[in-house]
């Protein structure tokens, strides 16, 4: 279980670091996808290890920020 745990850190911070580097929207997707059992799993501290569970939530707003920008560019 805890191996699953870190291969998922592991994927969500390297499609993290690549889709920021590539300012690509799916890798940034994938990214989010793949924190949420973290950020679920977090989410029942009662102390500060409950903040990770907004992660989620800001790489979604930076996965629409990038859909956003590509797609500007592209008209």
């Amino acid at each position: 279980m805890v191996l699953l745990w870190q291969l998922s850190l592991f994927i969500s911070m390297v499609t993290l670091i690549l889709g920021i580097e590539k300012k690509s929207w799916i890798l940034l997707l994938i990214s989010t996808i793949t924190f949420l059992p973290i950020a679920y799993y977090f989410s029942g501290a009662n102390d500060v290890w409950k903040f990770v569970g907004i992660t989620p939530i800001i790489l979604l707003i930076l996965t629409i920020l990038m859909w956003f920008i590509k797609k500007k560019t592209w008209v």
